[in-house]
Formats: structure tokens, C-alpha cells, sequence
């Protein structure tokens, strides 16, 4: 097909012993061998805090690592019902002294403030975080938690700043941002990162 970059993602699978880690290898392998040219960046989950099953997939290198914060410490509990911000953290941290590209995304919109934010910026900085995406929450469903605000691009602007300044080598941020959203740009040199 002649893909250049390729961000592979996967229901989280907490029923299988190894997370869904040997199929995650698996997949990078295969798609090594049919298109070694193809860059490579997988959105992981935190394999509930099984590292084996992390470094599994790490030994494969791909281009780029990334695991969502998906909100702030303070709304995690509300908006992430299974998951973890200190234990996201140190999968995080794990990826980046593996010596691979790291990168995680936080929707905004669900009730966070500015202090909120500046507060995981400065959390991703210290556990090693290269990349961060910033967008605007959507309610999937009326199921999931309520959109509380809507972001003025001109807030996202300063995010990007913001996070630049603290030490994050790339922010996107916009309210149409997403994970993979501009993925290839991802790829620019970082020291240390092959």
C-alpha cells in the first residue's frame, strides 16, 4: 500500500494474561517484514502496570511510543474508571528510559483548570514525555461524562506555548487535535532517540 507512517491502536485487553502484548509484538514484527520502510508508532495501554508485557512491545522499537494520560490527576478517577495517572506516569517514563520517542494526549473540556494543566505538563516533563497532544473533549454518548467547556482555540494556542516552555519537544494542540493527529511530524529528531 506505500504507507509512509503507521499508528496502530487496540481495544485494551485486560482479559489476557499478557495484556494483548504478544500480538502487539507480533503485528510490529509483520508489518516490518511486509513494509520495512513504513514508520511505526503504537498507542498503547498501561497493561495494568505489568511491565513485562510493556517491554514487550517496546523491544520492538517502534518509531514512536504512546500511552494517554486522557485528563488530569485530579479527574482521573471520574473520567478513567480502571486506569491509573500515577501508573500511566511511569509507563511513560518506562517508554522514554527504553530510549524511544514518547508521547501522550489529554482531552480538554471536562472540567480541568489552568493549574490542572500546567500541573500534567509539568508531570509529562519530569517522567521523560516528548510528544503531547491537546484536544477538545466530544461526549461519545450520553453514557460518558458531560463536555463542561468548550476550549477557545485561542487557550489551546497557549497550551502549546505553555508546554513548549516547560520542556515538551512537540504540543499539538487545537480543539479538532487528536492522538494521531499530524502523527508523521512526529518524528523529528530528539537527542538520544535512534
Amino acid at each position: 500500500m506505500g504507507v509512509k507512517h503507521c499508528v496502530i491502536t487496540s481495544v485494551d485487553r485486560d482479559d489476557l494474561k499478557d495484556g494483548g502484548s504478544i500480538i502487539w509484538a507480533e503485528t510490529l514484527q509483520a508489518i516490518r517484514r511486509e513494509s520495512p520502510i513504513t514508520t511505526l508508532e503504537t498507542l498503547i495501554p498501561d497493561f495494568k502496570g505489568q511491565w513485562d508485557n510493556l517491554y514487550r512491545v517496546l523491544e520492538e522499537r517502534p518509531e514512536v511510543v504512546s500511552h494517554n494520560m486522557e485528563t488530569v490527576k485530579r479527574l482521573t478517577r471520574q473520567v478513567r474508571i480502571q486506569a491509573k495517572y500515577d501508573r500511566s506516569l511511569e509507563a511513560l517514563k518506562r517508554i522514554s528510559e527504553f530510549g524511544l520517542r514518547t508521547k501522550t494526549g489529554i482531552m480538554l473540556g471536562l472540567g480541568e483548570t489552568e493549574e490542572d494543566i500546567f500541573e500534567a505538563m509539568d508531570d509529562l516533563v519530569a517522567n521523560g514525555v516528548h510528544i503531547l497532544t491537546l484536544g477538545q473533549y466530544l461526549q461519545p454518548t450520553r453514557n460518558h461524562h458531560p463536555v463542561v467547556d468548550w476550549i477557545h482555540p485561542d487557550t489551546f494556542a497557549m497550551y502549546k506555548e505553555v508546554g513548549l516552555e516547560k520542556g515538551l519537544k512537540y504540543v499539538e494542540s487545537g480543539p479538532l487535535v487528536r492522538s494521531s493527529y499530524h502523527a508523521e511530524k512526529h518524528l523529528f529528531p530528539i537527542e538520544g532517540i535512534a
